[in-house]
């Protein structure tokens, strides 16, 4: 229960901030007031994927300005990935399983392990609002193995839809995150045979609610040393809490409990992807076991933004680097075409204000025919010049330019 409520305290780790609205009276739920649903996975494979949540967060800090917000969802992506894992062979299936942490793990595993969460994750809380879902686009005239389509269907209940134009897709991606992201992509490439999308909605309101009285104007402290003005958030409550040498910690719960909200507020002479970087398993596991509740005064800033990342770059510093190329081997997906992945990208939405926290994101994952190698074209269409000469005494031997060719 521990494990997998963690996963998706990594979706929801509070980064960066601006303001949004609801009027709301405040009610407080404790955790204990409704029965939670656990969610058991082992906990190997439940490690595996926190540790791919920090691993992924610490290569996507090197490929994003150091000032920037960034909110983004490791389970989506994982869940694309795993998606993607299914059509891929050899030496390509081993970089993504390592890219995804997984590698000590059979394929049935894992795709095991997808199949429980999709099932579970949606209903382990009445009071919160989670939803997953999958689909696989492709062109009418792109052949897929049936196989790959029937491991997508059993495993990540996916929607096996028609590729033709990005209204649909768009469409897909918006009804999967109750609008808060209306579209993925600008348009449907002519070279572009195949998507792997995943959506991931989250809506929960928090257990101790904010007073929208006790919510006024306050200065942030930039890193860079200014300061801006935001709508700070305040209440006294108890909450589980914690000091570690570089940052504090608070979890803040949501509905009856078993989904939560850390937030990390890095020490003095400390960042936050300072903080981040040094995340792994080990640590995190270390900062659970030290939350205590207790009484904490907490400020907390209302904010809301979308995003969108490209993510090929990061998943190759994470070692996913074969299925970028023309020498991917995703035969899985079909056997007799050269496919390689185009691209990884995820969009995603945050909303935190008194009453709760709303999240969404979007991974989509473009699959192209390999292009045929690239050969300079020469083709003497129009007058050109023909010389006869012998090498080793550069000596020419006869030349003149063709105007007209012609056979007498």
């Amino acid at each position: 229960m521990k494990k997998i409520t963690l996963l998706l305290t990594t979706v929801l780790i509070i980064t960066g901030f601006m303001s949004c609205s609801k009027d709301s009276a405040p009610q407080k739920n404790p955790e204990t007031e409704a029965r939670q649903n656990p969610i058991a996975i082992s906990a190997a494979i439940a490690n595996n994927i926190t540790d791919f949540s920090f691993y992924f967060m610490k290569n996507l800090q090197t490929e994003q300005p150091a000032t920037d917000n960034i909110f983004v969802s490791p389970l989506s992506l994982h869940m694309a990935l795993g998606m993607l894992v299914n059509g891929a062979t050899r030496e390509t299936k081993a970089e993504i399983m390592k890219a995804l942490k997984t590698e000590n793990l059979s394929q049935t595993e894992l795709n095991e392990t997808y199949k429980k969460l999709l099932k579970e994750l949606p209903t382990a809380d009445p009071k919160v609002k989670l939803a997953l879902a999958n689909s696989i686009w492709h062109k009418k005239d792109f052949s897929v193995e049936q196989s790959f389509l029937t491991q997508m269907k059993d495993y990540f209940s996916a929607e096996v839809l028609p590729l033709t134009t990005v209204d649909p897709v768009n469409k897909w991606a918006s009804d999967n995150t109750n609008g808060k992201i209306p579209k993925v992509l600008d348009k449907i490439d002519a070279n572009l045979v195949m998507l792997i999308m995943n959506a991931l909605y989250f809506k929960g309101d928090w257990a101790t609610q904010f007073e929208t009285k006790n919510t006024a104007d306050q200065n942030f402290k930039l890193e860079s040393g200014a300061t801006k003005s935001v709508k700070m958030m305040n209440q006294q409550e108890s909450f589980e809490y914690a000091s570690l040498a570089d940052y504090t910690a608070l979890r803040m719960p949501y509905g009856n409990g078993q989904f939560v909200a850390t937030l990390v507020l890095p020490k003095e002479g400390k960042t936050i992807g300072n903080v981040f970087s040094g995340f792994d398993v080990a640590k995190w596991d270390e900062l659970q076991n030290s939350l205590r509740k207790q009484t904490v005064i907490v400020g907390l800033p209302k904010f809301k933004f979308n995003q969108e990342f490209e993510l090929n770059k990061t998943l190759q510093k994470m070692g996913m680097v074969r299925a970028f190329t023309p020498a991917a081997q995703l035969d899985g997906i079909n056997k007799t075409e050269p496919l390689e992945v185009s691209f990884v990208k995820q969009n995603t939405f945050v909303g935190v204000d008194e009453v709760g926290t709303e999240a969404a994101a979007v991974t989509t994952i473009g699959i192209v025919l390999t292009s045929l190698p690239s050969y300079p074209s020469f083709i003497c269409d129009k007058p050109f010049g023909f010389i006869i000469s012998e090498k080793t005494s550069n000596t020419i031997l006869f030349m003149g330019r063709i105007m007209s060719p012609e056979i007498k």
